[in-house]
C-alpha cells in the first residue's frame, strides 16, 4: 500500500482540504484557498511550513519560493 502524500493543505478555517506529493502542487492550491490557508508537512499545526497572506510573497507568485521556504522550515 502506498504512503499518503506528505504535504497537507488546509483552508483559512482550518479545514483539511487536500494532500499532495509535491510542494509545488500544494502551493498552486493557495491561490484557490486564499489568505490564511496553510501548507503543512503532516497534519499537526506545528508542521505548518507556509501560511498564505503571512509570507513576503503569495504562493502564486513563485512556487519555487514556497518550496525553498517549506524545505528550509522542515530542516532540509
Amino acid at each position: 500500500m502506498a504512503a499518503s502524500p506528505g504535504w497537507k493543505v488546509y483552508d483559512a478555517q482550518g479545514n483539511y482540504q487536500a494532500a499532495t506529493k509535491q510542494i509545488e502542487a500544494a502551493a498552486s492550491l493557495m491561490g484557490f484557498y486564499g489568505d490564511g490557508a496553510t501548507i503543512r508537512y503532516a497534519h499537526a499545526a506545528r508542521c505548518i511550513v507556509w501560511t498564505e497572506g503571512a509570507e513576503e510573497v503569495s504562493a502564486m507568485e513563485s512556487y519555487d519560493i514556497v518550496a525553498e521556504t517549506a524545505y528550509e522550515r522542515r530542516g532540509y
